[in-house]
């Protein structure tokens, strides 16, 4: 009787810790997505380089990996499906010869750091090909 007991509390006790232990985390494209919200995701980086340049830089490098599934260009938002991870990149000016580039991988349950500093690399490597 004792051990049903402790067997039920700590089937409730891991019930509880699965269901706090995920949640909700916002995107660089401003949407909500489900996952572990303590797991690093994502890259920030700074290109000295005009908007337009590191937005078309981004589209042919979410083309060429995946699959695009989102290209605002009034905010400068995109979203790709790249081995069945979730990419958001966010592109946005800082000043007039800085732009700053976010990179966002998700898997369904967390992160992928790795994914988003390849994108990243990627997109550096393109900005030194196109003029």
């Amino acid at each position: 009787m004792k051990i049903m007991k402790i067997n039920t509390f700590l089937a409730v006790v891991s019930s509880s810790l699965v269901l706090l232990g995920s949640g909700c985390v916002a995107t660089n494209t401003g949407h909500v997505t489900g996952g572990v919200p303590w797991v690093k995701d994502s890259i920030d980086a700074r290109y000295p380089r005009p908007v337009d340049q590191v937005a078309a830089a981004t589209l042919v490098v979410l083309k060429s990996n995946g699959k695009l599934l989102l290209d605002n260009t009034v905010d400068n938002t995109f979203q790709a499906k790249i081995n069945e991870r979730d990419v958001f990149v966010r592109v946005t000016k800082v000043d007039d010869k800085v732009t700053r580039l976010q990179v966002q991988a998700r898997t369904k349950m967390g992160g992928d750091i790795y994914l988003a500093a390849e994108i990243d690399k990627q997109i550096a490597l393109q900005l030194t090909v196109t003029p």
